[in-house]
C-alpha cells in the first residue's frame, strides 16, 4: 500500500485531491499542515493529520518517516519551502516528490508578462530540479469547477496551451503521479484544458 505524505494538505486543490485519492486507491494519507484544527479527518482509518510547518526541519523529517510519496501543494516562502523538503527528503530516504508549482515561471505562456509574483515559484522550481530526486512539477492553469476531466500536459520548453484546468483533472493526474512509478519522473508540466 501507497503511503503519501501531503504536505499544505489545507489548500483547495490538496483537499480535493485527498479525496480523490481515498475514493479511488488505497493508498493512506498523512494530512501535514499548520493550524491542524482547520481540517477534519476525511478517514480516520486511512489517513492521519499532523499540525506542522514545512520550515520546521525537524518536524518535516519525522512525518516523512516510512512514506512513499511527498505531495507538496504550497505557497509562502516557496524557495526555502522546497529547501526544507529537498532535506528532509534526503535524511528521511525519500525520492519521489510532486510539487504544485504556477504555470507561466519559465515565460511559456503566450501573450503572458509575469514579473516577480512568480520569482517565489521560479525559484523553488529550480531548487528542486537541481536535486536529484524523482521530481515532477506540476505547472497548472487557473483552477475550475468543471466535472469533466480533460487535461493537456505541455513540457517545459513548449508552450503553455489555454489558461484554466479543472480541479478533477488536476486530480486525476495527481493520483495519477502518486500511485504510477516511474510516471514523469524528473519532469515539469504544464497541465491546462487546453
Amino acid at each position: 500500500m501507497t503511503r503519501v505524505l501531503i504536505l499544505g494538505a489545507n489548500g483547495q486543490l490538496a483537499r480535493h485531491s485527498t479525496a480523490v485519492l481515498l475514493k479511488t486507491t488505497n493508498v493512506t494519507l498523512t494530512l501535514y499542515l499548520r493550524h491542524a484544527s482547520r481540517l477534519k479527518n476525511p478517514d480516520p482509518r486511512r489517513a492521519r493529520i499532523i499540525d506542522g510547518d514545512v520550515l520546521n526541519l525537524r518536524a518535516l523529517i519525522a512525518a516523512m518517516k516510512d512514506q512513499d510519496v511527498v505531495y507538496a501543494n504550497l505557497a509562502g516562502d516557496m524557495k526555502r519551502q522546497a529547501e526544507n523538503i529537498i532535506e528532509a527528503m534526503h535524511a528521511a530516504g525519500v525520492k519521489r516528490l510532486i510539487f504544485i508549482s504556477s504555470m507561466g515561471i519559465y515565460g511559456e505562456v503566450p501573450g503572458e508578462r509575469y514579473r516577480s509574483v512568480l520569482d517565489t515559484y521560479r525559484d523553488s522550481a529550480a531548487a528542486i530540479e537541481a536535486s536529484d530526486l524523482d521530481y515532477t512539477i506540476l505547472r497548472p492553469g487557473w483552477f475550475t469547477h468543471e466535472p469533466a476531466v480533460h487535461y493537456l500536459i505541455t513540457r517545459k520548453g513548449e508552450p503553455f496551451q489555454g489558461h484554466e484546468v479543472s480541479l478533477n483533472s488536476l486530480s486525476d493526474l495527481i493520483v495519477k503521479l502518486c500511485t504510477t512509478p516511474g510516471l514523469h519522473i524528473r519532469e515539469s508540466l504544464g497541465v491546462s484544458s487546453g
